[in-house]
């Protein structure tokens, strides 16, 4: 195992944005950066140990300053959307930027913790490597209230799992839903279109949603539906039959709350190589790229719509607006916790 580091790139006030790579004696090469504590580069090799890069994003840090996608970095304070960019705690109502179709809150606001500079420390021990960004939000960022300390860690083993987990702390009470916007494509970045990359998903049931992606409140059956994945298939077998692709919040089974279970698989046909999504999340937001308009990335690479997926470890939309779903609230004295697990082989 080993690490190693430097820097990336400078923001104003001379902020310098420092880079780590993470690297195992299988081969699997992690590359990550402290603005948005950003997975920048995931190297895995395929069934014949021919590497290849499975992550999109961009040659250097200017791309990520300008990106609108959330290409690899970390979301929060809340991920997903918030109806109508506002909610009620207390009796009072928090008021947030409405970045999502002019109307709506997404994944943390304007300048949320995908846009932030985190303090990034790496450790190389007991058979794992790996670096803990920390990041303070002060009280009313993006509108939210609290002061939060937060830390995410990358951690890099050489049973070839890329483990990523938080931990979040307030003195005031608040909300709280973080994840990893990482874009997949396992055939290697910029290769093509994901549709016939197979997915299975562990769950029977979404949070059913509007036009806008809000959800209405209902948890919606899916067994034999369209939207049923408990089976593996090709993510493109279906997809015509939604209006953009897959942006849904499949929601987990799972016999106690919070364990870290079996999320989802995903297998590249041609390449062999496999991704397994183990989390304590309640759900998993599977998306399908279907916003990627044909920017050009890394190596110029171009990124066109359903040129990767999303598979974010999450607890459901717009929770805060909904008190019948799994609570999102923090209170002084708490810790926030999350653990998801990106297991990598081939078959």
């Amino acid at each position: 195992m080993s690490v190693e580091k430097g820097v990336i790139g400078t923001l104003s006030r001379n902020r310098n944005i420092e880079f780590f790579i993470l690297k195992n004696k299988t081969g699997i090469k992690a590359k990550l950066i402290s603005f948005g504590a950003t997975l920048v580069s995931l190297e895995v090799p395929d069934r014949n140990g021919k590497l290849a890069d499975i992550v999109l994003g961009y040659d250097d840090l200017d791309g990520y300053i300008k990106d609108k996608c959330f290409l690899g970095c970390t979301v929060g304070r809340y991920a997903n959307r918030i109806a109508n960019a506002k909610f009620t705690l207390d009796g009072k109502e928090y008021r947030l930027a409405a970045n999502d179709s002019g109307k709506h809150h997404l994944h943390g606001g304007i300048n949320g913790f995908y846009k932030a500079p985190w303090q990034g420390k790496a450790f190389d021990k007991d058979g794992k490597s790996g670096v803990t960004f920390k990041y303070t939000s002060p009280d009313g960022e993006e509108g939210y209230p609290g002061k939060m300390d937060v830390s995410v860690t990358y951690t890099l083993t050489d049973t070839n799992e890329l483990q990523i987990s938080y931990e979040a702390r307030t003195d005031k009470k608040t909300i709280v839903n973080l994840t990893n916007h990482s874009y997949f494509n396992l055939a290697g970045q910029g290769s093509g279109d994901i549709l016939s990359h197979q997915i299975q998903l562990n769950a029977d049931r979404t949070t059913a949603v509007d036009d806008d992606y809000i959800p209405t409140g209902v948890l919606k059956n899916i067994k034999g539906t369209e939207y049923d994945l408990t089976e593996a298939k090709p993510m493109g077998q279906n997809i015509k039959k939604f209006k953009l692709g897959y942006d849904f919040n499949y929601i987990l089974n799972k016999s106690t709350p919070a364990e870290l279970s079996f999320a989802a698989r995903v297998v590249e046909p041609k390449s062999g190589r496999v991704l397994e999504i183990f989390t304590t999340e309640p759900a998993v937001q599977f998306y399908t790229g279907n916003f990627l308009d044909g920017f050009k990335g890394k190596g110029g690479a171009v990124y066109a719509k359903h040129g990767a997926f999303c598979l974010e470890a999450q607890h459901y939309p717009d929770s805060p607006n909904h008190p019948e779903f799994p609570s999102i609230i923090l209170e002084p004295g708490q810790v926030y916790r999350q653990l998801t697990v990106h297991k990598l082989s081939t078959i």
